[in-house]
């Protein structure tokens, strides 16, 4: 990845990849979880903090098989079935991983379950050879394999249950008389005993990444899934490979999402949306009938209300609007309070920091700011209230007041005529 952050800590829909997978665990409601890492341990830590999983680590990469190994002592009186995944294929379902139990425990007495797929292009991934029945009778690494076995479509993702009672027993019988000397985990499958069977997936589902330009195809099968999964549970996307959500991105029915809207983490829109192009939007909520854009910036903390208008060139933040509330173009809204029904005119700012503390604005029901305004905070506007176009507004407003704060208007009748003649002239005499 040529970075300094984890390989697994890379994000795909604004989530890093492990927390993806963990995420996907935890829907089985997991007895318990271990993480294997070398290099990079106190990252890895601190990223699954809180989601219940413990740490392991692999002093020395010696393969697949020795990582597993390290779990050892973390499992120790464990008595179930173990799922071996990998931190860097984000997208495994919970569906598959509960596919791979169930058959484990189909009543065959298998000693291991692997999770098979057949990729367009079968390239270095390894080979699973089975009965026709989905037995296996041989996995081989590329590298160690023939002509004939690399022929063979069916690859093997690395991803294994196994019983916990058989997992390191096994372990401890593999050796590394193999091409790269390493300890192979797919090797416990090829020990004398126990049969073991392979059920297949789609490709994207155990795609793997390894460069920043593998992330993009992972981000990219993703975005292509939720933009479907959007589309048939009820909302318009207008150019559906031009809208770009985050993991957690939560829709109502009946919206609508035109070109070129991109979705950070942690934003819920209700029902009868409108969302216009080129709109950003991050850690906010949007009330039933909302419109938001062109060119609208939500970032988080924005709570928009039922039928109100975040229009164009407008940034919301830390800020609620109230139902019908309107703020249409040019303007900053932050650490604010908008009532209901209330207008907030062009280019008006609420001024929220002093450089070291930020302070709020509140907005009455109804009120209604003029253009081109500047209300430092902290501020009320009372219900009502109408503010001038172009004040900069330090005091508290009563409600049904006016408020203007600006100089008197002066008219000179005929000085540009004059201004323009002398300026002439003595551009003239130049």
């Amino acid at each position: 990845m040529k970075s300094a952050k984890h390989k697994v800590l890379h994000p795909v829909a604004g989530r890093p990849m492990l927390l993806h997978l963990l995420s996907s665990i935890a829907e089985l409601d997991p007895e318990r979880q271990v993480v294997v890492v070398g290099a990079g341990r106190d990252q890895v830590e601190a990223a699954v903090a809180g989601t219940g999983a413990v740490i392991a680590v692999q002093e020395h990469q010696l393969g697949t098989g020795h990582a597993v190994a390290q779990a050892h002592d973390a499992l120790a009186g464990f008595a179930g079935d173990i799922l071996i995944l990998y931190g860097d294929v984000p997208l495994v379902r919970p569906e598959t991983m509960r596919a791979m139990l169930d058959r484990l425990n189909l009543g065959d007495e298998l000693r291991a379950v692997v999770l098979g797929f057949r990729p367009e292009d079968a390239g270095a991934y390894g080979r699973i050879i089975t009965n026709g029945q989905g037995i296996i009778g041989k996995m081989v690494e590329y590298k160690d394999a023939d002509a004939a076995e690399r022929a063979v479509t069916l690859c093997n993702s690395g991803l294994m249950a196994v019983r916990s009672t058989d997992l390191f027993v096994l372990l401890d019988k593999i050796g590394n008389n193999n091409a790269a000397g390493e300890y192979y985990l797919p090797d416990i499958i090829m020990l004398p005993g126990t049969q073991s069977a392979v059920i297949e997936t789609e490709a994207w589902e155990v795609a793997g990444v390894n460069s920043r330009a593998e992330q993009a195809v992972i981000e990219a099968a993703w975005q292509d899934r939720r933009r479907s999964e959007a589309m048939r549970d009820g909302a318009t996307l207008i150019a559906p490979e031009t809208v770009f959500f985050a993991y957690d991105t939560a829709l109502g029915r009946d919206v609508v999402i035109e070109p070129n809207v991109v979705f950070g983490p942690s934003v819920t829109v209700a029902d009868n949306v409108v969302i216009r192009a080129f709109s950003h939007l991050e850690g906010a909520t949007i009330g039933t009938g909302a419109e938001i854009g062109p060119y609208a910036r939500l970032r988080p903390g924005a709570k928009i209300g039922a039928k109100a208008k975040v229009g164009n060139f407008v940034e919301v933040k830390k800020a609620e609007l109230g139902e019908g509330a309107k703020v249409n173009h040019l303007s900053y809204i932050g650490d604010a309070s908008i009532g209901t029904g209330a207008n907030i005119g062009a280019g008006t700012i609420t001024c929220n920091y002093d450089g070291f503390f930020k302070y709020k604005t509140e907005i009455g029901a109804g009120a209604f700011i003029g253009s081109n305004s500047a209300l430092v905070a902290p501020v009320k506007i009372g219900e009502g209230a109408i503010v001038g176009a172009g004040s900069v507004v330090t005091q508290e407003v009563e409600a049904d007041a006016l408020c203007l704060v600006r100089p008197v208007q002066e008219g000179k009748p005929g000085w540009a005529a004059r201004f323009r003649a002398k300026m002439q002239a003595r551009k003239a005499a130049k």
